[in-house]
């Protein structure tokens, strides 16, 4: 390979990668709050953060519009895509559709190993409901959700749940699981994963799209206890 072609290939590989590895990290300060919800993104201040120029950043912020974390309103700039309830409601009904796929998949194959692995997941959340410990409880609850995506086998299904869980998380409505619903929450999920384990392929759908709806009317119910008056009556 000549030198001429060799600088071609690495300078081709370096634009076409930085801009994928600033789309994760700016996706990254979206969704562990660096970036403020609704807040205007300052391309130039971004671009000096990460020592590049403003074009890579362009870039990764137009693939993050694609993914619905940032909208580019004309001529205001690019801003951190906020939702209100009513759209949170739209894709929780999306969300608990693509579970209860996911699940049907699974149940309809499931083999000894992952039905062990969701039982283990279980058995740990189990231990942080009863403790009321929901900062150990949510990152085990995305695992055993999204471990049933994924063993689903359907790469479609599992990017488009895995996108409609990022932007959910733009909705930061505060701890919408508090004092006993952590434990109603885990008997959902012990009803999903036996219905798995039995290769009931209908109820692990039913009860999956249950949970996620359920999940649903929690949040309702917490953000209308959190709502201003007006917001209540509107």
């Amino acid at each position: 390979m000549s030198s001429s072609s060799a600088a071609h290939d690495v300078s081709f590989l370096r634009l076409t990668s930085l801009p994928m590895l600033l789309e994760r990290e700016i996706e990254s300060m979206i969704l562990d709050g660096r970036l403020s919800i609704g807040g205007r993104i300052n391309e130039n201040q971004l671009a000096a953060t990460f020592g590049v120029s403003r074009g890579p950043v362009r870039e990764a912020l137009r693939s993050l519009e694609a993914l619905g974390l940032v909208e580019l309103l004309p001529n205001r700039g690019v801003f951190i895509r906020s939702l209100d309830i009513s759209q949170v409601v739209e894709m929780y009904g999306v969300r608990a559709a693509l579970f209860g796929y996911a699940a049907q998949l699974l149940a309809s194959r499931t083999e000894a190993g992952e039905v062990d692995r969701l039982r283990a997941m279980l058995d740990e959340m189990t231990e942080a409901a009863r403790a009321h410990d929901f900062d150990r409880y949510y990152p085990l609850n995305f695992a055993f959700h999204d471990f049933i995506v994924e063993q689903a086998g359907n790469g479609v299904l599992t990017a488009q749940y895995r996108g409609l869980v990022k932007q959910l998380r733009l909705y930061r409505a505060g701890n919408l699981m508090t004092g006993n619903t952590l434990e109603l929450s885990n008997e959902e999920h012990a009803r999903i994963v036996e219905a798995i384990a039995r290769r009931d392929a209908a109820t692990a759908y039913q009860t999956s799209f249950d949970h996620v709806e359920r999940g649903k009317e929690r949040l309702l119910a917490r953000s209308m206890s959190t709502a201003r008056p007006e917001e209540r009556r509107a």
